[in-house]
């Protein structure tokens, strides 16, 4: 019997790779991948020509002023979107968790599913449409987007967490809001501010591209530049760019280092 399991489960095993190997084998073919058409003679100086259009990079004291104000305008977008959309979730997270009954929780779900189907560029594209160019219509669409993850998130943290300390808390005659402030909230914390701080990161690059729609900061610099043939120019935005993620990125970590040192 353990044999005939056995051979059954191997033979289950080798038709299923067979199926995803034909499926990676009929997608090169759908979509005519052709890895070797990036090293020909012809591709490889093509790239090369252009690439050297974006040396050396302008660091005129003009135009690293322009870009400077660019990086500010995304680092604030990215910051103030991420932060809207931490505040958000957490007044979504709880219907989200069960805690107003099962039809809230269906409803907040989808509100959060749908939130978060829109791609950022669509969000965008809308905020561009409702509120204008400029980094106003970028900060409404990350937190949007944002949101409807966050959300899901801290709906799921809070639903499967140790319900301990607010049932004791409950039990001493505190209220649903006193418990959730002070005995749900403090054990999750630590958790909630880990998936702030990822999609911070997240944030700042994609911050970066809104700017292609009209969302304001360096991705705006950087379309404006392009469509205009500056190479030189958009090289300097596009370095500007590797500063800001690196930086955002090191800060990020630091304060997940101090997170996880105050809780020894």
């Amino acid at each position: 019997m353990t044999k005939a399991v056995s051979r059954d489960f191997c033979l289950k095993c080798i038709l299923t790779l067979l199926m995803i190997l034909s499926l990676v084998v009929a997608s090169f073919f759908v979509l005519s991948f052709n890895p070797l058409a990036l090293f020909t003679l012809e591709a490889l100086s093509d790239m090369a020509l252009y690439l050297g259009r974006f040396f050396p990079p302008d660091l005129s004291a003009e135009f690293l002023l322009k870009v400077s104000t660019g990086v500010v305008q995304t680092f604030a977008i990215s910051a103030v979107a991420t932060l809207l959309a931490a505040l958000m979730s957490l007044f979504l997270a709880v219907p989200a968790a069960g805690q107003m009954g099962q039809s809230v929780k269906v409803l907040t779900r989808f509100f959060l599913n749908f939130l978060r189907s829109v791609p950022e560029l669509v969000w965008a594209v809308l905020m561009v449409l409702a509120v204008g160019l400029g980094p106003f219509a970028g900060t409404l669409a990350l937190a949007l987007h944002t949101a409807g993850v966050l959300g899901r998130l801290f709906g799921e943290a809070l639903e499967n967490h140790d319900p301990s300390a607010h049932l004791a808390l409950r039990l001493a005659g505190a209220s649903k809001a006193q418990a959730l402030l002070y005995g749900t909230l403090p054990t999750l914390w630590s958790r909630l501010l880990s998936y702030t701080l990822y999609r911070w990161e997240m944030n700042i690059r994609m911050a970066t591209i809104l700017g292609f729609v009209g969302a304001g900061g360096l991705g705006q610099i950087l379309y404006y530049e392009l469509s205009l043939l500056h190479e030189q120019q958009a090289s300097t935005v596009i370095m500007a760019m590797l500063v800001l993620v690196v930086g955002v990125d090191m800060l990020s970590n630091q304060l997940r280092r101090e997170q996880m040192h105050s809780m020894g």
